[in-house]
């Protein structure tokens, strides 16, 4: 299919250089051969991309849909989904696999951090707290949505150290 994609483009620009002298019709055939140029170079570079993507599946990086598939069944069978909280959960009987901490114990980790720090807009960085942590409860939900989504943007979960690292 490239070499027929090859081919329309090379007859395309055989076309428009070959073209006689200016007429209505000639004028009017050389803008239809343009958009036949157009359309050939458009389908010319999709060509590629998927070319690329076939390559990357021969060469083993890409896991196969066998692959997907599998990991997508293993994952149902722990999992569903809680229509109250909007988030997939284990289902009861399952643990999670040995070293990885619970959402609880990361939404903890992240609380302990908002409490003892605070973004500041003008240096546009977090900045310890002086003296006691402040009360998440006491703030407004705006406010602790502001901060959350600021901390999410800058920081990341490892899940090799456990911790809170920053972006």
């Amino acid at each position: 299919m490239k070499r027929m994609q090859v081919l329309a483009l090379l007859l395309g620009l055989c076309v428009l250089t070959t073209a006689g002298p200016s007429t209505a019709q000639n004028t009017a055939e050389k803008r239809m051969q343009a958009l036949a140029l157009l359309v050939g170079l458009s389908v010319l570079s999709t060509a590629d991309a998927s070319t690329a993507q076939k390559a990357a599946e021969k060469s083993g990086t890409m896991p196969t849909r066998a692959q997907f598939k599998m990991e997508r069944d293993e994952f149902l069978l722990t999992h569903r989904w809680d229509e109250a909280t909007e988030l997939w959960v284990m289902k009861a009987g399952f643990e999670p696999p040995a070293g990885v901490k619970s959402r609880r114990d990361v939404v903890a980790a992240r609380d302990d951090f908002l409490r003892n720090n605070r973004w500041d807009q003008l240096s546009g960085t977090w900045a310890p707290l002086k003296g006691t942590p402040r009360d998440l409860n006491m703030m407004s939900r705006e406010q602790v949505r502001v901060e959350t989504q600021q901390f999410v943007r800058m920081h990341r979960w490892d899940e090799t150290t456990d911790t809170w690292v920053t972006r």
